[in-house]
């Protein structure tokens, strides 16, 4: 898992192909439940206004004159905001195109930037009716709030909740996608490769398989509904995407049933038609009337109200393929020979009887599991079946190992589940196996000592290279094992929770 962003903000490095179902939205009508801020129309008549003609000048300083009114209109704006805008109005009516673009960042730029996320209950949104609730701005809770360990927004009664799904522009409709059916899972696979998350340098694109989806989306309790697609009516193809599955999660010391929200995903070509904002606000919708109203979700891009950021760290596994696909890169002086030697590992685990866990050895597994993880303060609290499902062993998806004692307790335990990527362009290699580490516990051994015998165990799967957060106490082992640290963070996000933001290693909770 990446994130809930990366799908909005990942760069197209490919022109794709004509699309008829793109063709249509292009003429469709916006979203009724989603129009364009005024803020951002009115950015876009000021970069747009140096190239017009005179002719066409009047009817531009027309539009921004109602933009800017419909500004001042919106309330809820500081002082020193109200009065650029006025300002830039004042501007607008005289012609005097300097001045306004001299304002137009005061103006339009933090409305621009999260116009949709700044009307979510997040941590720094403000709340009309209780300027309290806000956190710090600076991610440095210092001070107790009363309002802590509490909802943004109350929690509301069924009958008062939005009963009629968000409208879809013209051309496409609302569906619900089953994941256990084959032909629609590889919808969502083909959709999800074409148009999820791909690195800046379109080098790498995440390659989910179908058993990996189908183990996503389908934990206990999972319901169909919050699998929910967007098809063209035309070709009823699969054109957006957002997920959301069932998680009991403990934010301090609060134990809430949450929806963990993933793969939100809409084709490259309908970015612009502001899907993605309704998609969110559906989901949250169809999770309100199961009687949730807290989610828990990450993202790769910074987004208003993170309650934590952890960083991920990369072990180089197969030296020579991560250079030969620009994964990385040898350094100044080094060799590809004492690069191999560098990152070398023993060809067996040294942790006497570490072995792959079985469906007999979940209950006590579980119990470590879950013991271990209440010393963090955002982390899942497993039930024994869940535990089952996204723990026990699954070729080419999770893989999960055990160490028992002579008197047959489950001692230690590591873990990391498969993610590849396809490679963009290479003529020698087509994927990059990845392995993620996803939930580990030492009790006889050091985690460092338990944390290399699962570098062996995934190299020996195949992995060519193993990723690791920096949350938990993972710190602990990343530099003496050669982790090199990645280029980005991965930002932590509780919806409608107020509580203190806290430290990487606060975190006890991985997400796909």
């Amino acid at each position: 898992f990446l994130s809930l962003a990366n799908t909005m903000s990942t760069p197209e490095k490919q022109a794709p192909k004509a699309d008829n179902d793109v063709d249509e939205a292009a003429a469709a009508n916006g979203v009724d439940d989603n129009h364009e801020e005024a803020a951002e129309i009115l950015t876009d008549l000021v970069q747009n206004q140096m190239s017009i003609s005179s002719g066409d000048a009047t009817q531009i300083a027309e539009a921004q004159t109602t933009a800017l009114q419909q500004l001042l209109q919106q309330g809820g704006a500081s002082a020193s905001k109200q009065q650029a805008v006025q300002a830039l109005l004042d501007a607008a009516m005289k012609g005097d195109a300097s001045v306004q673009q001299q304002l137009m960042g005061q103006v339009s730029g933090e409305k621009k930037q999260h116009a949709f996320w700044d009307t979510q209950p997040m941590l720094n949104s403000d709340d009309k009716k209780d300027k309290s609730i806000k956190a710090n701005s600076n991610n440095a809770t210092t001070q107790p709030d009363p309002n802590w360990h509490k909802p943004i927004v109350p929690d509301k009664e069924k009958e008062d909740l939005r009963q009629e799904p968000y409208n879809m522009p013209k051309g496409f409709e609302w569906c619900e996608v089953d994941i256990t059916d084959d032909e629609q899972r590889t919808e969502i696979y083909d959709l999800l490769y074409q148009n999820y998350v791909e690195d800046d340098d379109g080098c790498f694109r995440f390659d989910y398989s179908r058993d990996f989806l189908t183990w996503a989306l389908t934990p206990p309790g999972y319901l169909k509904q919050f699998h929910l697609g967007v098809r063209s009516s035309k070709s009823n193809r699969l054109m957006a995407l957002i997920t959301a599955v069932p998680a009991k999660v403990r934010v301090y010391g609060e134990e809430k049933d949450m929806a963990e929200v993933n793969f939100l995903c809409v084709h490259r070509k309908l970015r612009s038609k502001r899907l993605a904002p309704v998609l969110i606000k559906e989901i949250t919708r169809r999770v309100n009337h199961t009687g949730v109203f807290q989610a828990v979700y990450t993202a790769g891009v910074k987004l208003p109200g993170s309650v934590a950021s952890c960083r991920y760290y990369h072990r180089t596994l197969e030296a020579r393929k991560l250079v030969e696909i620009g994964f990385t890169r040898l350094a100044p002086r080094m060799t590809m020979a004492r690069m191999q030697k560098l990152y070398k590992l023993p060809a067996e685990p040294n942790t006497k009887g570490l072995r792959p866990m079985t469906p007999e050895d979940v209950p006590a597994a579980h119990k470590l599991v879950v013991k271990y993880l209440e010393k963090f303060q955002l982390a899942v609290v497993f039930s024994e079946d869940e535990f089952a499902h996204w723990l026990l062993p699954r070729k080419g998806v999770v893989s999960s190992f055990v160490r028992m004692d002579a008197d047959g307790v489950i001692t230690d335990f590591c873990s990391y589940y498969h993610l590849h990527s396809s490679v963009l362009g290479n003529p020698k290699h087509n994927t990059l196996n990845a392995a993620y580490s996803f939930y580990n516990v030492a009790k006889t051994v050091s985690l460092t000592a338990l944390m290399k015998d699962c570098l062996i165990l995934a190299k020996n799967e195949g992995m060519d290279v193993f990723n690791a957060l920096n949350l938990m106490e993972n710190d602990n082992f990343l530099e003496e094992l050669k982790f090199g640290m990645g280029d980005g963070n991965l930002q932590y996000y509780v919806y409608n929770w107020f509580c203190p933001t806290m430290q990487h290693n606060d975190v006890g909770l991985v997400l796909l």
